[in-house]
């Protein structure tokens, strides 16, 4: 299949729209399985997206998954977390038993560019600056999706549609995703700075987060080494609707920054950016007859440390393999959120439980002194709040976590995806 150029309509197999670590992951994946896709995306590559930039363990497991560890060579390589707060410091080494044992941290401009560049050397046609601005439905069934670009309007047909444009996703909206704000949800701003100490092998949180008068915030703050000179240093709070953030992100940061000068020696702040971050499944209609929504469109974003690369590479391979597998006549519109209910619903429902207590300001009080005193509960905290836990794990912690998941889900009023 060649690019479409003129056209006012092309068709493909798979339509993916996004092309961020999601929308990139499951167009490698179905493109090396045989489909004819298309990647859109708004942007034009490289570019930018607000974002930590840190990749878990579990991440890194996906690139490896993908055959893109190579992306992470020559990039820094981090051992773990150095957390502080309270008074209090603890180094904590990654502790994902069926996990590598390194994560990394890369800037969103060199990773997306080279997961995007990998869907196209599989096959996929990559449609930079096109938007998904309309759709074309017949009776549920998505018929076609409107791109617009600076010169053209273009209808693609495609037999199955992969959403991945984001956490606000403009086409999500389109096609009656809703995403629910009674439960927790966050919001993020990160900014670059120079350092002398950009290859330490270790990411920094400081999870006793104050903004500039000394009030304590529902978040953390982070300074995650690079490996270039730079580091992205940023700050995260959480929030539900009834207990709203009302903080201003970049003067948060300003202030973290400021509170970490002397550790860092660090440079002048640049390259700011914050995102609102879904959370939890904390959203519904995630999938309709021929379309899935993947990555930070369906909420798939930690509810406690606000990592979403991980489940976008994740949720990618996962798309392909179940598109591959029920076949384009297949309805998905329950499938997906099976799939997606299946695979996070107990980890999601527990630590969107967590989440809203960090948002209170008397239980961060309380309860935080007590684990930064406890290293063997900060332990087991680092690795649920890590995504580290996985389906493999039979060990102690991970049938807890679980356990407690189950629990958490009898007593939700609405279920991650629904």
């Amino acid at each position: 299949m060649t690019a479409p150029t003129t056209q006012e309509s092309v068709e493909t197999d798979v339509l993916v729209v996004g092309a961020g670590p999601g929308g990139a992951s499951a167009a490698t994946h179905l493109a090396r399985l045989g489909r004819d896709v298309i990647l859109a995306d708004g942007a034009v590559f490289p570019r930018d997206k607000a974002c930590g930039d840190g990749l878990t363990p579990r991440a890194v497991a996906e690139l490896e998954h993908l055959k893109l560890d190579h992306v992470l060579q020559g990039g820094p390589v981090n051992n773990g977390l150095r957390g502080y707060g309270f008074g209090k410091a603890l180094v904590l080494p990654w502790n994902g038993p069926h996990l590598p044992k390194h994560g990394s941290a890369i800037a969103r401009t060199v990773l997306d560019n080279a997961l995007r560049d990998a869907a196209i050397d599989a096959g996929a046609v990559g449609l930079d600056g096109h938007r998904a601005v309309d759709v074309v439905l017949d009776r549920g069934k998505l018929m076609g999706v409107v791109l617009k670009s600076n010169n053209r309007t273009l209808t693609v047909k495609a037999k199955q549609v992969v959403v991945a444009d984001g956490g606000k996703s403009h086409l999500g909206r389109l096609l009656g995703r809703t995403w629910h704000q009674d439960t927790v949800f966050g919001v993020a701003s990160r900014a670059y700075a120079t350092s002398p100490n950009a290859d330490d092998p270790w990411i920094t949180s400081h999870l006793e987060l104050r903004d500039e008068t000394g009030r304590m915030m529902g978040g953390y703050g982070w300074v995650f080494p690079l490996g270039n000179g730079m580091v992205n240093v940023g700050a995260g709070t959480l929030a539900t609707k009834k207990r709203p953030a009302n903080i201003n992100l970049r003067k948060l940061t300003e202030e973290y920054a400021r509170q970490r000068q002397d550790e860092w020696q660090l440079g002048e702040l640049t390259g700011y950016g914050s995102a609102p971050l879904p959370m939890g499944g904390a959203v519904s209609a995630v999938a309709g007859r021929n379309w899935v929504l993947i990555g930070d469109a369906a909420g798939c974003i930690n509810p406690l440390n606000g990592e979403g690369i991980d489940y976008a590479l994740e949720t990618g391979r996962l798309a392909a393999e179940h598109l591959i597998e029920r076949g384009p006549l297949a309805d998905l519109t329950s499938s997906w959120p099976s799939v997606l209910y299946a695979e996070y619903g107990e980890a999601f429902s527990i630590a969107r439980r967590l989440g809203i207590l960090i948002t209170s300001e008397r239980m961060m009080a309380f309860s935080g002194p007590i684990g930064m005193r406890t290293p063997g509960v900060m332990k087991v905290a680092f690795r649920v709040m890590g995504n580290l836990v996985t389906p493999e794990d039979q060990d102690v912690v991970a049938r807890a976590w679980r356990t407690a998941g189950k629990l958490s889900l009898a007593l939700d009023q609405r279920r991650p995806f629904h």
